[in-house]
This record gives structure tokens, sequence and C-alpha cells, in this order.
């Protein structure tokens, strides 16, 4: 008899994880997993703890209890830092992107290549690599010496997207990172989360869009007031039935 090979562990898994701030219960024991080639959706109304969750895994809240497991093996992300070694990266609405820094510059921001034993800044290869990371991900923008406030919001979004996914090793989380953009850009956008997720890529994404959530998730997660209320398969469910999780008609 063939050997039957157990399911790999998700990148990332949430077991029961619980915060509050003082009084204030922001999340109540959800536990969700988000494993290699995915898309999670995370929706629900204002002030259903959707950035909170975010914000732990990001390392800038810590879980009053339960865990966060990566590849298997709890882990405890004190600060945003720890997140990125981690693997983990974000991608928020704001983009946190240098305005007045070239494409290559923001790609590499805070972790600069040098050259050489005075370390001079290797400003030819990081435009090079930039270039190779955006053409994979079919980012288009004029030049990765191109300055950050020339470009359009979608073009913007792009570069932020390509940062997260050259650094992230096991998931990236976006934050509405569509919301300030036009039907086109947030077309391209969503072109360009795909593929990243074709690459391997786990990834969690906050979306106040339903339509955006069903044309590009593999499954739904939805939070109500901090509990979580429903895990759906996006193919196996419609948006009557998140609409009824979110406003608790079901």
């Amino acid at each position: 008899m063939a050997s039957v090979e157990a399911p790999a562990a998700p990148l990332v898994r949430l077991d029961r994880v619980r915060k509050e701030f003082g009084a204030v219960v922001a999340l109540q024991e959800v536990s969700l997993e988000v494993g290699a080639g995915e898309i999670v959706a995370l929706v629900g109304d204002n002030g259903a703890g959707k950035s909170t969750l975010v914000k732990m895994i990001a390392g800038v809240h810590q879980p009053t209890s339960g865990e966060i497991v990566l590849d298997g093996k709890p882990v405890r992300l004190a600060n945003p830092n720890d997140s990125r070694r981690q693997g983990i990266e974000v991608v928020f609405q704001d983009l946190a992107l240098a305005d007045n820094q070239p494409v290559y510059m923001n790609m590499f921001l805070g972790r600069e290549l040098v050259r050489g034993p005075l370390r001079r800044l290797d400003r030819a290869r990081m435009a090079t690599e930039t270039q190779q990371l955006l053409d994979d991900l079919d980012v288009r923008i004029p030049s990765p010496r191109a300055t950050i406030r020339d470009l359009s919001g979608g073009q913007r979004q792009g570069v932020a997207i390509g940062r997260a996914t050259h650094w992230a090793q096991r998931l990236v989380l976006m934050d509405e990172p569509t919301a300030a953009l036009g039907v086109q850009e947030t077309a391209r956008v969503e072109e360009i989360i795909l593929r990243m997720r074709d690459r391997g890529r786990a990834i969690l994404i906050v979306s106040h869009s339903l339509d955006q959530v069903f044309r590009i998730s593999d499954r739904i997660c939805v939070l109500r007031r901090g509990a979580q209320v429903g895990v759906r398969e996006t193919a196996g469910t419609s948006g009557d039935e998140i609409v009824a999780l979110i406003t608790g008609l079901r």
C-alpha cells in the first residue's frame, strides 16, 4: 500500500488569539490558517477587529492570550522588526513609501545593498534587481529610478506590493490595498496580487469590497464585534451568506 503524505503545515496559524485593551475585548479567540499560495480575505464591519488582527501578526500589538504559529512553531512577535525577521511583510493603505526617493531605494528601504570597503550604496545593483522583480510581477513603471511622487496611485501600490513580495518569506498582510484607487488601477493591483499568490506567497487581505473578495480570495474569514463568526471557501459561498454573517442575520 502506498504511503500517504501528511498535509503540509500552514505557513501561518492563529490559535485562539485574543486581544484586550484594558476592559475592551478587541478580539475573541480567533483561530485561522493561511497556507502558501493562498489568499484569505478578512471581512467585517468597522470595529470588527480586522486591523487589530493584522497589527498583531505584524508585531504592532501582542496577543493577550493564544498563539501565533509559524511553520508549526509558536513565536512571539514583540515588534514589527520581529515580524519582518520572520518573513512577514505588510502593505498598508498609506503604503509607507518615501515619496522623494526613487523606486529602487523604496524597494530596499532599511535593507540597502552596499559595496566595497567603504560600504557605499550599490545603486546600480538595487536598480537592476528592482527592475527584475517588477518585471516578474508585471508592475509597469517608467523606470526603477523614477521618483515615487511622480507615479500614479496604482503604480505606487504596485511598488509597495513588489517590495512585500521581495522580502516576505512567509506571509504578506494587506490592509485595504485598493481603497484609494479607481476601477482600472484596482484591477491592475488585483492582477499583481494574484501573481504574488502564484509565486507561492501566503496572503491575508483586509477588504471592504465583497466584489474584490470574491474575485481574488480562496477563503473568507468573517469577524463581527471581535468574534470570528465564520470561515468559508470562496467558491462555496455567496455574497448574501457573507453579508448575513457580517451583519449577524445568520
